[in-house]
């Protein structure tokens, strides 16, 4: 019976601290336009200068995209990282035509 308050303590305290860890994500994060387009332009085997970047924003340790290509096409990007939570660096990005 000792354990039901611990566990109940437990239980408030976990999404506390995960929702604490994605606002410093968020708010420390170091991604430029330049960087992004760097590195989904790898993805999409484009260079940077054939695409535009034409909309973002950051939730926790992602930061979301839209890209449109010089071809037309418009694609969603989302890259993982870039935060000091991960020391700035970032997983691939992954992309997917619109």
């Amino acid at each position: 019976m000792k354990f039901k308050p611990v566990l109940l303590a437990a239980l408030l305290v976990v999404p506390l601290t995960l929702a604490g860890c994605s606002a410093v994500a968020s708010k420390t994060n170091t991604l430029s336009d330049e960087r992004i387009l760097s590195e989904t332009s790898g993805v999409l085997g484009m260079s940077p200068s054939d695409l535009t970047l034409l909309e973002r924003r950051t939730e926790g340790v992602n930061t979301y995209v839209t890209l449109k290509a010089k071809s037309g096409k418009t694609y969603a990007c989302t890259v993982n990282g870039g935060n000091l939570l991960s020391f700035g660096m970032t997983n691939p990005p992954v992309c997917n035509a619109r």
